[in-house]
């Protein structure tokens, strides 16, 4: 019998725009195949950057009250995952995205963002922000978040500066659609 975090909910699944029959909604961490996706997330964050720079949360963090967690899938399979933290009642963080080796440059990135900022917004967020790595392998990462609007910014929260984390915000009062 499968484990009920094999198969979650697809109530709140909605059609990935540039997708056929893909889907972006809310997950549970805790699937198998999901828990392997974020566990090569962790993987690549800590192969390129010093581990105490590292802000990628694992499984335990993504299950917490203040996170909301979601995956694109394809005829079941998992091209990729990303969450919603809310920092408080007006601001909230990306965190952990990542899009499976197979599936980049296809659009998964972009429909897994626009999923947290829709679901930032119907909570009444109104600045989204996130740390990323600043070495050239999250370039693509820099790109996805420049072309959805997100501008660079200095630490936020408990973040400080250093040369392995750039910052960026976006401010959702006045986005539309």
């Amino acid at each position: 019998m499968p484990d009920e975090t094999d198969a979650p909910d697809r109530a709140n699944h909605v059609a990935a725009p540039g997708f056929d029959d893909a889907v972006v909604g809310p997950e549970d961490p805790r699937a198998v195949d999901v828990r392997a996706l974020i566990e090569a997330h962790l993987e690549f964050t800590t192969g390129t950057t010093p581990p105490e720079y590292v802000f990628a949360f694992g499984v335990e963090a993504l299950v917490a009250p203040d996170v909301s967690f979601f995956s694109a899938r394809r005829e079941g399979e998992l091209l990729g995952v990303a969450a919603l933290q809310v920092l408080d009642a007006t601001n909230g963080e990306v965190k952990s995205m990542h899009t499976a080796e197979s599936a980049r440059g296809t659009g998964v990135g972009r429909a897994l963002l626009d999923r947290v900022i829709s679901e930032a917004r119907s909570r009444g967020i109104q600045r989204l922000s996130l740390e990323t790595g600043s070495q050239p392998a999250f370039a693509a990462a820099h790109r996805l978040y420049a072309r959805a609007g997100f501008v660079e910014c200095g630490p936020f929260g408990d973040y400080v500066a250093s040369g392995y984390s750039r910052f960026f915000t976006l401010d959702l009062r006045g986005l539309t659609g």
